[in-house]
């Protein structure tokens, strides 16, 4: 369009009346003004693009989205851009903003490599370039591991999340200058388990085997956007089968009108036109025209490939023009998608927010109104009035074909899921006939039964399609009998379809975690937010998540609160484990961030109450120290807690409250409180198993020592083991002056000169006791077999008491260090985190250390970074023989072959 001199005018006077956003916009950005006034709105955009194409910083992105909003925004306003173009330069400067930061994310990482292997697929309105005015984008990050740039020894997987994260950063940080873009990755495969960065072939597989089909209906619009947009758009082309289906597929409308009636039941009061009307979401909306597209699409799409237009206009013009709707459904349809996107556009032109609802205040309408040139909020409505109706209207007439259910009829049901996958299909009829009759506590209710018809054909299809779909439907049938009502559990999976296939692969493959489910069938709900899935945050925010509470609120209650949440993240651990979503070294270290801070959060509280009794000591406050793999900040699913009770101060003190009590006796009081509110189980359920075993004089001495009987008692009573003990001990509770002091209390006792054939004499004895006392399960007793983490460990232990150096409670930095000083085996901790990826793994996934099922040993490969179970068993043994042949140079052992358990 030209320029009209009137126009541009009266959208700036309009801007600096009713769009804060903009006219602050204005103000900072003058210069991209007079270019809109002396150019055009296209000679401005194109202005702001070259300006940030010579300037890498992200301060440019921000800059130039700066430049594009005012410049559309304007154009728009003053009728110089139609609605197709203002969605198309907003989608094209995404675009550019998404492959920028993937660039910038690799070479920020590999600065000599070429950034390819990554690949942003546009989904949504992004795909079909047809962006509204204040929105997120929704892409979907995949990977090439072969091609990715990575640094010496990475792991594609990682590194692929560590740059997806970053291209999150780059885009969403707020800055002074704002940010670029909001960025949703939910859509991809599985969201639940799945990394932010999907591998080519993990996500080719998923939409080849496990799609649902709402994810048909997203990539309808998918495009390749963004980095090595060849690798995306062969991935593309490569599931084009998944998304366009050559059988006619009636079964999309009833899937796409479900999610409809979701939508309308959720927002609820933005349905009906008025102030607060939803223009996305709202019946008659922007949703529904969307929708009535996308379901004729996906029917008839996979025999008519002209009908498979992304944007929303086309794809009503071309449906239209092959007579699969009437031209002047289309023809109405599409006046009103106009004037539905045009007025979201000045919702959120106002305040830069994703919004979509009309103002509920009389004057906000009012200004809506005005900053479209109506005179008042009246007169908007009135004009929206008439296009809504008849959006509706046409919606509603949709015949709604809801997919079938499961047969009723036996043998059609049997025939039903042996076509789905069941091998035993007469038991899993007998299942699901048990279900339906009700014999079931959980499901006897109208409501049960209804809720489990609606959710049973994708259950069944899920279970059908496991390893051992007849061990996953009995795992499913135990879940269901220790509920006490299945209907929320069944209302979840109809709501959140991606759950399914999760709860398949935790029935299927991890015994651990479908107890927790058989218990708390809730804990499915933790996964829906992405994040979830996520490693945790640091020791802080948690404490700080863990310690809040609702007002009114007591101590009782806390302990519930604590216990539900740290089950939601253990179980999020979990799952992220069997789903690859994170390294199992990195699950270990979030296993320990949330012990450390549910300890934190219970330990102030119970120390509140004791005071609120008792007072306080004078200078003396509680220590705790974490020992073992708390120590070491690695914990595994199943893991206790050692710790070991200390107090600062003069022993002979007395606390000054109401009941006041000697420092011995107070700390020990206060540090079996403690244990309790870790250990006891609650209305919420268990937490930790607390082991106090290691503290001075073990079971026989106090629970809670002074540090000052603690230093003399390792000076002149510790036995070696003891040492040996403190070489993983770390303060986690306590002041920072207070933690201090049992640091150099430690770090004096770990560097006292030691005569080395005793030494080397107690720690081979101790390492034949516990062989003794606790001899290994089995040939994957990863801990305990020779050659195992027992083993390592020991010898790490004895290299720094000997050598008096590489003191560090995490093993692997210790290994890492004694192999710098030329003490240790290079391999060594390579060899040892591969057995701690094995240990923590076998603990979900068959925690009596037995072999695990067929089915479930590609997971166990995968979280060990295998290709194969073979694989994995033949480096399992290397790692055993390096680390035995270390554990026996060290100890100066007889090098003689020792026996094998296996």
């Amino acid at each position: 369009m030209t320029q009209n001199p009137l126009a541009l005018a009266d959208a700036l006077s309009r801007i600096e009346r009713d769009a804060p956003f903009l006219r602050l916009l204005a103000q900072r950005r003058p210069e991209v003004v007079a270019r809109i006034e002396a150019d055009g709105v296209a000679a401005a955009i194109a202005a702001a693009g070259a300006e940030a194409a010579e300037d890498p910083t992200p301060r440019a992105l921000r800059r130039e989205r700066q430049a594009v909003a005012l410049a559309v925004a304007v154009g728009d306003l003053a009728g110089l851009l139609t609605m197709e173009q203002v969605t198309r330069a907003l989608s094209d400067f995404a675009d550019r903003a998404l492959d920028r930061a993937i660039r910038a994310a690799i070479l920020e990482r590999t600065p000599d490599a070429e950034p390819v292997g990554m690949a942003a697929l546009a989904l949504g309105k992004h795909g079909s370039r047809e962006l509204n005015y204040s929105s997120d984008i929704d892409p979907i990050l995949i990977f090439d591991p072969a091609t990715l740039p990575l640094r010496p020894n990475e792991d594609p997987g990682e590194a692929a999340v560590r740059i997806a994260r970053r291209v999150v950063e780059l885009l969403q940080a707020r800055e002074a200058d704002g940010y670029v873009l909001r960025v949703d990755l939910r859509l991809r495969p599985t969201p639940e388990a799945s990394p932010l960065a999907v591998p080519y072939a993990q996500a080719l597989l998923h939409y080849e085997s496990s799609a649902l089909p709402w994810e048909r209906a997203a990539f309808i619009r998918a495009r390749a956007a963004a980095g090595d947009v060849a690798l995306g758009a062969r991935f593309l082309d490569q599931i084009r089968p998944f998304v366009w289906r050559r059988s006619l597929d009636f079964g999309a409308i009833g899937e796409i009108r479900a999610l409809s009636r979701r939508i309308r039941g959720h927002y609820a009061q933005g349905q009906a036109l008025g102030p607060g009307y939803d223009v996305k979401r709202g019946r008659g909306g922007i949703r529904e025209v969307e929708f009535f597209a996308q379901i004729h699409q996906l029917i008839h799409g996979g025999r008519e490939p002209g009908l498979r237009a992304p944007a929303t206009l086309d794809a009503l013009a071309a449906l239209a023009g092959a007579g699969r709707i009437g031209r002047d459904e289309a023809v109405v349809l599409g006046d009103a998608y106009r004037l539905l996107r045009t007025i979201e556009h000045r919702l959120q032109m106002i305040d830069d927010q994703q919004t979509h609802r009309l103002p509920r205040d009389p004057a906000a309408l009012d200004g809506v109104a005005r900053l479209h040139g109506l005179a008042h909020g009246a007169a908007l409505l009135a004009l929206l009035a008439p296009t809504i109706t008849a959006v509706g209207h046409i919606y509603d007439a949709l015949e709604d074909e809801a997919a079938p259910g499961l047969p009723q009829d036996g043998d059609a049901l049997e025939g039903a899921l042996a076509a789905l996958g069941f091998t035993d299909a007469g038991g899993a009829r007998a299942r699901v006939a048990g279900w339906r009759a009700g014999d079931i506590r959980a499901l006897r209710s109208p409501q049960a039964q209804a809720a489990l018809e609606e959710v049973l054909p994708g259950l069944a299809a899920v279970l059908g399609a496991a390893p051992d779909p007849a061990h996953a439907i009995n795992r499913f049938d135990d879940l269901v009998r220790a509920l006490p009502s299945a209907i929320n559990l069944f209302r979840l999976l109809e709501a959140r379809p991606a759950l399914l296939a999760l709860l398949a692969d935790i029935l299927s493959h991890a015994p651990a975690l479908a107890a927790q489910l058989g218990r708390r069938a809730d804990l499915l709900d933790g996964l829906i937010d992405a994040t979830s899935l996520t490693p945790p945050p640091d020791v802080a925010t948690l404490t700080a998540q863990f310690s809040a509470r609702e007002r009114g609120d007591d101590y009782e209650r806390l302990l519930d609160s604590v216990r539900r949440q740290v089950s939601e993240r253990r179980f999020a651990l979990g799952v992220q484990l069997i789903e690859a979503a994170s390294d199992a070294i990195e699950v270990a270290r979030g296993h320990a961030r949330v012990a450390e801070a549910a300890l934190a959060a219970l330990g102030a509280a119970a120390v509140a109450e004791f005071e609120a009794a008792h007072g306080r000591v004078p200078g003396g406050e509680l220590v705790i120290l974490a020992l073992g793999r708390f120590g070491g900040g690695s914990l595994t699913h199943a893991s206790d807690l050692d710790l070991i009770y200390l107090f600062t101060g003069d022993h002979a003190a007395e606390s000054d409250g109401r009941r006041p009590l000697g420092a011995t006796q107070y700390f020990q009081r206060l540090a079996s409180r403690v244990s309790a509110a870790l250990s006891v189980p609650t209305a919420a359920g268990p937490l930790y198993e607390v082991d106090t075993r290691l503290r001075p004089s073990g079971t026989q001495g106090l629970l809670a020592v002074s540090l000052d009987s603690f230093a003399r008692y390792q000076a002149e009573s510790a036995w070696t083991w003891e040492h040996m003990a403190l070489t993983r001990a770390r303060a986690v509770f306590g002041s920072d002056a207070a933690r201090a002091e049992v640091a150099a209390i430690i770090a004096a006792t770990l560097d006292r000169p030691r005569e080395d054939t005793a030494l080397t004499a107690d720690v081979v004895k101790m390492r034949g006791d516990v062989a003794r006392h606790k001899p290994p399960a089995g040939p994957l007793d990863v801990k305990l077999i020779a050659g195992g983490l027992i083993d390592a460990e020991f010898t790490v232990h004895l290299l720094q008491l000997r050598h008096r150096t590489a003191f560090d409670p995490r093993l692997r930095r210790a290994a890492a260090a004694l192999a710098e000083a030329g003490l240790l085996d290079p391999g060594f901790a390579a060899a040892h985190e591969l057995m701690t990826r094995l240990l923590v793994t076998l603990r979900l996934v068959s925690p009596g250390s037995e072999a695990p099922a067929d089915a479930s040993r590609p997971i166990v490969a995968r979280a060990c970074g295998l290709p194969d179970w073979a694989a994995l068993m033949a480096a399992y043994a290397d790692a055993r023989a390096l680390v035995a042949g270390e554990w026996r140079r060290v100890a100066r052992l007889d090098m003689t072959p020792q026996p094998q358990e296996e």
